[in-house]
């Protein structure tokens, strides 16, 4: 979930409660909080429809390169950023890494608070663009420099983020309606639960189609193609 810097609300999630019955685990948003006010979301299970809603998300415009961070204790600005200092590069018959951290690239982490500030560029100098506001989201980086990560989000937007808001657990947006939580990697296995489209969960395991996923308490298996936050080859162990 973002927020564009004045022209877009910030929006929080409502709270949950206990329920019984078959589960079906569901993303709900409900209307703008106080920062001071924000908290975790927690899973929420009605009777009769039986939803869980708003499921805990406690679980991790386009960048443009500008100027470097201004230079320690000074206040005076570093040189602009050449284009090849944020490329990545690509090993001789290896993959594409960044300049950074040798790690591939583009990869994907998750947000490991639940407030943090996208930039137009990688630095503290720069204009923020954006703001997240949902803890455990998947991102996926595509740039590095220095401390700074560009990052984008399910729908394409992003930024350059700090890199110490980023974290190496793997989390998921299921990108499917009603989608079965199965007790087996295969078609027509018993299902657990089932969770709404836009659900955060966190990986256990992937195989080359199927994915083990957890949210709010019950965790199942889910064909790889319905999420988004994992790449098609991925094995994740």
């Amino acid at each position: 979930m973002t927020r564009r810097i004045g022209t877009r609300p910030a929006r929080a999630k409502g709270r949950s409660a206990p329920g019984i019955a078959a589960l079906v685990l569901a993303l709900a948003a409900a209307g703008p909080a106080p920062a001071q006010d924000r908290a975790p979301l927690r899973p929420e299970i009605r009777p009769a429809t039986l939803t869980v809603a708003t499921l805990e998300a406690a679980r991790a415009a386009e960048a443009e390169a500008g100027a470097r961070e201004e230079a320690a204790g000074t206040g005076i600005a570093a040189p602009p950023i050449r284009p090849t200092e944020v490329t990545p590069v690509a090993a001789p018959g290896g993959p594409v890494v960044g300049p950074e951290t040798n790690l591939p690239l583009p990869r994907f982490v998750s947000l490991k608070t639940s407030e943090a500030n996208v930039r137009r560029g990688p630095s503290l100098s720069h204009r923020i663009d954006w703001v997240f506001l949902r803890r455990d989201m998947p991102l996926q980086i595509v740039a590095e420099y220095g401390h700074w990560r560009r990052v984008v989000d399910r729908e394409g937007l992003g930024g350059w983020v700090h890199y110490s808001l980023l974290s190496g657990v793997r989390t998921v947006i299921v990108d499917r309606d009603m989608l079965p939580l199965l007790a087996r990697p295969e078609e027509g296995a018993p299902a657990a639960a089932q969770v709404q489209l836009g659900v955060v969960a966190r990986i256990e395991e992937c195989q080359p189609d199927w994915c083990r996923i957890a949210a709010g308490g019950y965790r199942g298996w889910v064909p790889k193609e319905a999420l988004w936050g994992v790449g098609a080859d991925e094995i994740l162990e």
